[in-house]
């Protein structure tokens, strides 16, 4: 009789890259392998909700193609051919070639290149120390946030706002340029539970009729990058109409009377020729959040992904300040709660240790940096070794074909720990496996919500993966780095790490395995003042001391007052008439997840939504192959024929690996690295191209 298996139950967090940091309960089946995956109802914001990718991580930490052994590499770059070698090869090839590159350029030669694989702060962050302490360049790291970050802070003066489980108390919900239904289900949880206790009305605001639009009361279907537009005309309306809450304004914001002045001419026809929404629409949503005061306005990431990002969301999250709605339980507005926690993270990032002076480096101008642009190495020597970790630049950074071309000097060492062989590994002179989340111990802080979390070890990874944490260690003892950091266990740092932040200690936070951090409801509405030193909103920005990580201001001046910026978009021209969009899609995470099979076979293969009036005079039908082209390349893919959305815009949901198109040149080939203003950052939505019908490949 085959005995049954043994069971447990165990608490985690979600390491991935989603603003909704799920709290996780884990089957443990006999010690050793992963069951079923759930979300934690014992939490209050996850809800016992958890994503289906995620439902699913059994077959991503027990896949048959995951890396087990290290690697070096036997064949040309990028060729596959690698042969297994011991750890203790695998770290001493590394280190040599990260002494010799000092030696002959200096420690800014070595470029330690990370992001958020994990989001876990021992895991993800602790390569900084290693870079601290040797000198490295440093790492800019504008590839997600930063435009984002610099248009709300801009308005609030601090990365906080209303408490996103406050939405079950709105009477309107406004989710403006996300789609959580793809991309933080959790989100919609707390949106149905205002419909279903409140009949709360949802607003999406979106550039195509994603499932996020089709369960919205009122989805607004506008042009890429003309948000800002939208908003100026909402804004119109409210000061015209009566709507706007004046008394608020002269106590909490900085020149209402100039706002209102601006506006003057920003009424919804105006809007309406640029956005391509109807003047009815732009008045119903106006009249709708000037009458509803307690307006939850969740803004996502997606609409701040273009050269006008950081304006769009200060237009965006003016509209709150003019109505009053952050007075008001379940009103106002929440993009990021990045500012609350207060973690001290001088020991995991070595932060003592840095060097003044050190250049930093763009994460999104990889590809700049590795072929030797001038401006992009800051007048520095060449990079000429890197340790990679939690990040896969050869399919995930812009200006894809440079990138490529910049990994596969012959001159640049590339180590790459990783999870499985992608593209970037492939392009590695060593590659060393790594382990997942259930694997080791770890610390989260929850963008999307509100709590400090644990990510303890459930389960013995595979017997030659090793964590982050030991690679960097590892490394720094064999390169003579010295930091105390270095010789702490992860449980050690993140018991250190909360004690110096003052959350208590891991022993305190082990039982419950989160804690909830989220400030006082005055606070997080910012009735105690706005984060600026003058305690005010500020709809006329002072943009270049915006108070956000930055390395100096970037691209032309900002507008003086929210409105619609024509100006930096990569604007459709007669040689690339079609604005592209490469948004997120339901079953892969950027490029994690495209390995396992359920989520392959939910997204099938890549493909570009075109409207059915812009296909049918090109000669493209539904499933045709066609070829997207800009000055950076282009990408073959299948077309999908799609009403929902404007004239003019293409539509690709993203990340497939490069190999699943048939020239391996994936939808990042199409985007480009130039840095926005004000602090730079990635325009992943926005691109012009061409689109041409091509025979079907060999």
């Amino acid at each position: 009789m085959t005995a049954l298996a043994r069971i447990d139950r165990r608490t985690s967090t979600c390491p991935h890259d989603c603003p909704s940091v799920c709290a996780l309960d884990v089957e443990v089946i006999d010690g050793r392998t992963v069951g079923r995956v759930r979300g934690s109802a014992r939490h209050s914001y996850t809800a016992g909700v958890v994503c289906a990718k995620v439902a699913r991580y059994a077959e991503r930490i027990h896949h048959p193609d995951r890396l087990t052994r290290p690697l070096a590499r036997t064949g040309p770059k990028g060729s596959g051919r690698f042969a297994p070698v011991s750890w203790d090869e695998a770290l001493g090839r590394t280190a040599e070639a990260f002494r010799a590159a000092e030696a002959l350029h200096g420690p800014e030669s070595v470029w330690p290149y990370y992001y958020a694989g994990t989001m876990g702060l021992v895991m993800r962050d602790g390569i900084n120390r290693l870079r601290h302490a040797k000198g490295y360049s440093g790492q800019f790291s504008t590839i997600c946030t930063t435009l984002a970050w610099s248009g709300y802070v801009a308005g609030t003066g601090r990365l906080a706002g209303v408490d996103p489980r406050e939405i079950a108390e709105s009477d309107c919900v406004v989710i403006w340029g996300t789609n959580p239904v793809h991309t933080q289900v959790n989100l919609m949880t707390h949106v149905q539970a205002a419909r279903k206790a409140r009949g709360a009305t949802v607003v999406a605001v979106d550039i195509y009729d994603n499932p996020t639009m089709r369960q919205a009361d009122l989805a607004l279907l506008l042009r890429p990058g003309t948000d800002g537009a939208l908003a100026c005309a909402v804004m119109h309306v409210l000061f015209r109409d009566g709507l706007a809450d004046r008394a608020y304004m002269a106590r909490y914001t900085d020149c209402p009377e100039a706002l209102e002045a601006h506006l003057r001419t920003r009424d919804p026809a105006w809007a309406a020729a640029i956005t391509g929404l109807p003047v009815a629409e732009i008045e119903r949503f106006a009249h709708l959040v000037g009458t509803t005061k307690n307006t939850f306005f969740r803004l996502g990431y997606g609409f701040a992904r273009s050269r006008n990002g950081a304006a769009n969301m200060h237009a965006a999250l003016c509209i709150p300040a003019v109505t009053g709605a952050w007075q008001h339980r379940g009103g106002g507005a929440f993009h990021s709660n990045s500012g609350v926690f207060g973690i001290d993270k001088r020991l995991i990032e070595g932060l003592d240790a840095v060097r003044p002076g050190t250049r930093m480096l763009d994460q999104s101008q990889v590809g700049r940096v590795l072929t030797g642009d001038a401006e992009a190495l800051r007048g520095g020597p060449p990079v000429t070794a890197m340790l990679v970790q939690n990040t896969n630049p050869v399919s995930v950074a812009p200006e894809q074909e440079r990138v490529k071309r910049g990994f596969a000097r012959d001159d640049l060492f590339v180590c790459v720990h990783e999870q499985f062989m992608t593209e970037t590994a492939r392009m590695a002179d060593i590659v060393l496996p790594a382990t997942m989340f259930l694997e080791h111990d770890d610390l989260y802080t929850g963008g999307g919500q509100q709590h400090i979390q644990l990510g303890l070890k459930r389960i013995e990874p595979p017997e030659h993966c090793r964590s982050n944490h030991e690679v960097v260690t590892a490394l720094a003892e064999r390169l003579g780095a010295a930091h105390p950091g270095f010789a702490m266990s992860p449980r050690a740092l993140i018991d250190a790490t909360l004690r110096a932040s003052g959350r208590g200690t891991l022993a305190e936070m082990e039982p419950e395995n989160f804690l909830d951090a989220q400030p006082p409801w005055e606070r997080a509405h910012f009735l105690d003042g706005f984060g600026h030193p003058d305690g005010r909103f500020h709809f006329r920005p002072d943009w270049p001391s915006v108070p956000v990580a930055k390395d100096g201001p970037r691209g032309p001046a900002m507008p003086a007052l929210p409105d619609h910026w024509e100006a930096p978009l990569m604007a459709a021209t007669p040689r690339h008439p079609f604005r592209l969009a490469t948004s997120p899609a339901r079953s892969f995470l950027n490029s994690s997840f495209t390995e396992t099979p359920t989520s392959r076979a939910r997204e099938r293969h890549p493909t570009v939504m075109i409207h059915p009036e812009d296909a049918g005079p090109l000669g493209i039908g539904e499933g045709a192959w066609v070829r997207l082209v800009n000055e950076r390349g282009a990408v073959t893919l299948r077309a999908t024929l799609f009403p929902g959305l404007r004239r003019g815009v293409l539509i690709a949901e993203s990340i497939w690996p490069n190999d699943a198109y048939p020239d391996g040149r994936g939808i990042n080939t199409l985007t480009g690295a130039d840095a926005p203003a004000p602090f730079g950052g990635a325009a992943f939505h926005d691109n012009h191209v061409a689109v041409e019908a091509v025979a079907a490949p060999a």
